[in-house]
């Protein structure tokens, strides 16, 4: 039997007025901002009702001085179809309600450019949806919008004050800050502006980034109230002067009106799962050169009011759960007391190098043919993912997403090896029948939960930059060592000269190997880093190594999703995924 479309199945259900979804999270009316019947605000008052553990690691569970458990949906290193981390972020939480627990799931908010991509919108799938899928996919409140507003404001302030004399001395060869659009638009990686005549500026090579690039999304997801958005704003550096000082937002004057087009959208989006459940949908940031996780503000919020909170952290466990660790959690003081590593069959088998999986294609004929021993074959990928989540004192459990061309004895395979590292593990149907086809799964995790304590960061603050990129690339991407370029060298020692030191790193490699090399699937071992330059995101609080090609402003493919969207002739959106 052929399941509906998602937007069929998202239509289909029936869903509670967005007040009596914000009741289960002792949400009050006055806390928040209606959009309509079915989506509001929520206010920043809402997070005063917990007044947090402060700063630095609290641990775990109650002794972090909050009421919910913080369960984090991490993966296996994925393939470009992904492996259903939103879905099953989605699943658990609709599985502690089959539990009779509160629960809420916190995600990232879609970017229109992947929606009308190939990648389709990320309001979950099948009956493990974030509804209405409509109005999560298409714009929502209006965040991504305040975030690009902002952004290029200060794009044109910094051209303004070239154009205008260049008091501050900015050398117009170091201007880092590209503007952004929420779409994806190869032809606007590399432009000119400035172009014309003497009133039409001053002329100089730039570009456009994807808005969820912006750093400006980063600071977004990671301030904890607006007095620290506007310090992080104002902390951005965007290029440097002839004498080679750092340029800051805040130097040009921008800080404070970039802080009130972003004041509405620092406030969390609730909506509700296919179940009824609360969803929290905050935030975007890129998950190659950011960090990928969905707003600090609304874990808060949804901790503060459920016993589970649920949040999904972009790719895999090298990449979006280590920078949940080493960077979120090092500014929110908040500690996971679980992790969720989702696995496929399709993705094992992927990593046991015999199978190549492109976005946009069927699946390979040979890759649907039974077969647990590839499964095994690529596990050494699942046990990477496990050793990086015990690496950093959390506890993790296994997910076996199930998809029907899936085997029997391969989904055991992974259970398998799972039973082999000493780890709990599910299947979970969740995409097909729902919350009831994760309760197994949930079980699992809150017996995780009893086992919570020992959080620690995989670095101290105090360790030299070099030595943060050295750790991650051995202890995590299983690398013998990094190789700096000189430019590189150069860029980490100004950085350190500046007071920056003390940062975290977010390195920017493929999502698609734990190497740096897209084409090396499974666990590489016998391979070094290469670090070819480093980019400083000060108001974001963190400094990105560029390990590779990054790819900030994707392009669309040759049959984008957007040549199937529409609208009918009862004016319903169509085509939508």
């Amino acid at each position: 039997m052929t399941m509906p479309s998602d937007l069929d199945i998202s239509r289909g259900a029936v869903l509670r007025s967005i007040t009596e979804v914000a009741a289960d999270l002792g949400l009050t009316e006055d806390l928040l901002e209606p959009y309509g019947r079915r989506m509001a605000k929520v206010s920043l008052e809402a997070v005063n009702r917990d007044a947090g553990p402060g700063e630095g690691v609290a641990g775990n569970g109650a002794a972090a001085g909050r009421r919910g458990r913080y369960v984090v949906v991490t993966a296996i290193t994925p393939t470009p179809l992904g492996e259903g981390k939103t879905t099953t972020t989605v699943g658990l939480s609709q599985a502690f309600g089959e539990l009779d627990q509160r629960s809420v799931a916190a995600i990232r908010q879609p970017s229109l450019g992947p929606t009308f991509g190939i990648k389709g919108g990320a309001a979950g799938g099948g009956y493990a949806q974030v509804a209405p899928m409509e109005s999560l996919n298409l714009h929502l409140t209006g965040d991504m919008h305040a975030v690009t507003a902002a952004h290029n404001l200060l794009a044109a302030m910094i051209d303004n004050h070239l154009h205008k004399g260049n008091a501050l001395g900015i050398d117009p060869n170091s201007v880092a800050w590209r503007r952004v659009l929420d779409s994806n638009d190869r032809n606007l990686r590399h432009i000119v502006t400035g172009l014309g005549g003497g009133a039409d500026g001053t002329p100089r090579q730039t570009g456009f980034d994807i808005t969820a690039a912006s750093e400006v999304m980063a600071v977004l997801a990671l301030a904890r109230d607006l007095a620290d958005l506007r310090r992080r704003l104002g902390r951005i550096v965007v290029g440097w002067t002839y004498e080679g000082e750092p340029v800051t937002a805040e130097a040009l004057k921008a800080a404070g009106a970039m802080a009130v087009l972003l004041r509405d959208a620092l406030q969390p989006n609730l909506l509700q799962t296919l179940e009824q459940t609360p969803a929290l949908v905050h935030c975007g940031p890129f998950g190659n050169i950011a960090h990928g996780n969905s707003s600090i503000v609304a874990d808060r919020i949804g901790l503060a009011g459920a016993d589970y909170l649920v949040t999904e952290a972009g790719f895999g466990a090298d990449m979006g759960f280590e920078r949940f660790c080493n960077i979120k959690c090092r500014t929110s003081g908040l500690a996971p007391d679980a992790a969720v590593i989702v696995a496929t069959v399709r993705g094992l088998k992927a990593h046991s190098g015999r199978h190549t999986i492109a976005a946009g294609r069927d699946l390979p004929e040979e890759l649907l043919v039974e077969n647990p021993e590839e499964v095994h074959l690529g596990a050494c990928n699942l046990r990477a993912a496990i050793a990086t989540v015990r690496r950093h004192g959390v506890t993790p459990v296994v997910a076996v997403n199930g998809f029907p061309t899936d085997y029997p004895s391969e989904q055991q395979a992974i259970l398998d090896v799972a039973a082999e590292q000493g780890v709990r593990g599910a299947v979970a149907t969740h995409v097909a029948s729902g919350g009831k086809g994760a309760v197994e799964l949930a079980e699992a995790v809150a017996d995780a939960c009893d086992d919570a304590g020992g959080f620690q960061y995989l670095y101290p603050d105090e360790a030299g930059l070099a030595d943060k990129i050295d750790t991650v690339a051995r202890e995590v991407y299983g690398a013998d060592g990094i190789e700096l370029s000189a430019i590189a060298r150069r860029q980490l020692e100004a950085y350190e000269a500046q007071g920056w030191g003390h940062l975290p790193v977010c390195i920017a490699k493929t999502h698609l190997s734990l190497s740096a090399d897209p084409a090396l699937k499974g666990a590489p071992r016998g391979w070094t880093l290469p670090v070819r330059e480093v980019r400083a995101s000060v108001g974001a609080g963190f400094v990105y190594p560029v390990c590779g090609d990054m790819r900030t402003m994707p392009g669309l493919s040759s049959a984008p999703a957007a040549e199937r969207i529409d609208i009918d002739e009862q004016g319903r959106v169509v085509g939508l995924s």
